[in-house]
C-alpha cells in the first residue's frame, strides 16, 4: 500500500496538478481508501472474510502487475520517461485506485478483524499485541528499504511485491477457515474440522473420560492394582463388601415382643 502511494505524486503531477499534486493524490486515494473501507464493512459479514481476501488479493495482484509494465514500457530502467501522454498518466493513476480499493476492502480492514477473531480468548490479548507489534515493524522497514530497492530494482520492486500478494492470497486459500457467523468460543470446532490444522489442532477429551484424580486412581483388591475405568463396579464392589462396624457401634437386636410382662420386670425394689 505505501509502495504504491510513494508513486502517486509524481503522477498526479504528469496529469495537470502542478505543485499541489501531493496533496490531490493523497486526497483521491485516500477517498478510495474510505469508500473501499465502507464496502468492506457492509460486505464482510455477506461473502464472508475469506472471499473478500482472496477477490482483493488477486484485484491488488493484478494492478501491481499492469503497474510494472506500464512504468516498464515508460521509464525503463534508466528512469528517464521522457514526455508522459496524459492517458499514460490517468490509465496509471485507475490502477493505482484499483489496487487501494482493493487493499482498503479486502487486506486492510480484515488484517485487523480477523485475528480478532480467530484466537480464543485466553490469549487474545497478547495474540493482537504481537499482531500489531509485527504489523507497525514490518511497515517501518519497509518505509526504510524502499527507496533503496527502488534505485535499485526499479519498475522489478512492484514485482517483488506483487509476488508476495500471490503467496498471502495463496495462504488465505489454503490456512485460513470461513469465521463468518461462527462465535468466538466455536474457533476451536473451526480449526479441528480444517483440512490442514486438524492435524495440530485436537478435540478436547469427553466428559465422561474427564475425572478427578481421587476417583482415577487405582485401587487395591486383592492385593492386585485395580484402574476403576476398565474394571466394572459391580466387580469391584463385589470383591469389596463393605466392612462391618466396630464392635463398640454395634446396635443391640431388639428383642421381639411376645405379649407375656415378665414378673421381674414389675417388681419394685424399696431401698431405704
Amino acid at each position: 500500500m505505501n509502495v504504491i502511494t510513494f508513486y502517486a505524486p509524481v503522477l498526479f503531477k504528469t496529469i495537470g496538478f502542478g505543485a499541489t499534486a501531493s496533496l490531490m493524490s493523497a486526497m483521491i486515494t485516500g477517498a478510495c481508501n474510505l469508500l473501499a473501507t465502507g464496502i468492506s464493512i457492509s460486505t464482510v459479514d455477506k461473502f464472508g472474510r475469506r472471499t473478500l481476501f482472496m477477490e482483493g488479493g488477486i484485484q491488488m495482484f493484478i494492478s501491481q502487475v499492469l503497474i510494472a509494465l506500464a512504468i516498464a514500457l515508460k521509464f525503463g530502467v534508466n528512469g528517464d520517461p521522457g514526455v508522459l501522454p496524459k492517458w499514460y498518466a490517468i490509465t496509471v493513476v485507475v490502477m493505482i485506485c484499483i489496487y487501494v480499493a482493493g487493499f482498503a476492502w479486502s487486506w486492510g480492514p480484515l488484517g485487523w478483524l480477523v485475528p480478532s477473531e480467530i484466537f480464543p480468548l485466553e490469549v487474545r490479548s497478547a495474540a493482537q499485541s504481537l499482531n500489531v507489534s509485527v504489523n507497525m515493524i514490518f511497515t517501518f522497514f519497509i518505509a526504510q528499504v524502499f527507496t533503496t530497492m527502488l534505485c535499485h530494482m526499479k519498475f522489478g520492486l512492484f514485482i517483488f511485491f506483487a509476488f508476495f500478494v500471490l503467496v498471502m492470497t495463496i495462504f488465505i486459500y489454503k490456512l485460513l477457515p470461513e469465521t463468518k457467523g461462527v462465535p468466538i468460543e466455536e474457533m476451536s470446532v473451526v480449526w479441528q474440522k480444517h483440512p490442514y490444522w486438524t492435524k495440530f489442532v485436537k478435540p478436547a477429551p469427553s466428559e465422561d473420560l474427564v475425572c478427578a484424580i481421587d476417583v482415577c486412581m487405582p485401587i487395591m483388591v486383592d492385593e492386585q492394582l485395580v484402574d476403576p475405568l476398565e474394571s466394572d463396579e459391580d466387580e469391584v464392589i463385589a470383591t469389596n463388601p463393605p466392612s462391618p462396624p466396630p464392635d463398640d457401634q454395634t446396635e443391640a437386636t431388639p428383642t421381639p415382643y411376645t405379649g407375656v410382662v415378665s414378673s421381674e420386670a414389675t417388681t419394685a425394689t424399696l431401698v431405704p
